[in-house]
């Protein structure tokens, strides 16, 4: 914990907000018009279906799909082995900010904006198929075992967070107890935390960031998302990138 602590504040230190000429990254990655974050379990009855969308989504070059897994089925005879406390808060913010009175897997997120379930394959389907891009450009790439993360500029802001999300690219887990016993589910970008590397208040932003930050828990990959709120009160998603292999 002391060491990881450590990484982090070695990131926060290394960054730099600049305001480029240009935003890095190759010119043939196609904006993410949507990022889909599906709150699910390994405990949930319902949620194989929903975690199989997910996958399908995550091949679409234009759509950031994230499995983001909880712990509060835990208790049902199944510890859920990707999930984290801090995961169920952040589906608890969406919660408020949505006025809804519990929270329920699976559930679908759709740019911070719209919740749905996420068993509704139709109605999350064409919703994501009717998602224009989201309002800011942000792009990323490596240069030298760090990532840059640029943020265009845009004359009518919302201030908002840039976040760094580690992911596991592909994760099939075994099941062995509880509702989905002697099943396998394989996770496509599985959240492995969400780290909040910069602020964003309309001005084009650089950061730069360790590579380092991104080997956590079992992760290959990253996405980045700038988000308005914060993580105990999540708002809407303006911008998003893949990293590279995403």
């Amino acid at each position: 914990m002391r060491g990881a602590r450590a990484a982090v504040l070695a990131v926060a230190a290394s960054l730099a907000l600049l305001a480029p000429p240009a935003i890095a990254g190759p010119e043939t990655a196609p904006p993410v018009r949507a990022v889909v974050e599906m709150f699910t379990s390994q405990g949930c009855s319902a949620c194989l279906p929903a975690d199989r969308l997910t996958g399908e989504f995550s091949r679409e070059p234009g759509l950031l799909s994230l499995t983001v897994p909880v712990t509060y089925w835990d208790y049902l005879g199944w510890k859920d082995t990707l999930a984290d406390h801090a995961f169920d808060e952040r589906q608890r913010a969406y919660a408020v900010q949505n006025r809804l009175p519990q929270l329920a897997t699976p559930q679908a997120v759709v740019s911070g904006r719209d919740l749905i379930p996420g068993s509704d394959r139709t109605r999350l389907s064409r919703l994501v198929a009717e998602s224009g891009p989201l309002p800011v450009r942000v792009k990323v790439c490596e240069r030298n075992e760090r990532i840059v993360i640029d943020v265009e500029a845009q004359a009518t802001a919302w201030p908002a967070e840039i976040w760094l999300v580690p992911v596991a690219r592909s994760r099939p887990v075994a099941i062995g107890h509880g509702a989905n016993e002697g099943r396998v589910a394989v996770y496509a970008n599985v959240v492995r935390g969400f780290h909040r590397v910069g602020t964003w208040s309309g001005a084009a932003t650089r950061l730069e960031l360790s590579r380092a930050i991104t080997h956590v828990n079992g992760a290959d990959g990253y996405a980045v998302l700038l988000q308005t709120g914060g993580v105990s009160r999540a708002g809407r998603i303006i911008g998003a990138a893949k990293g590279p292999g995403l």
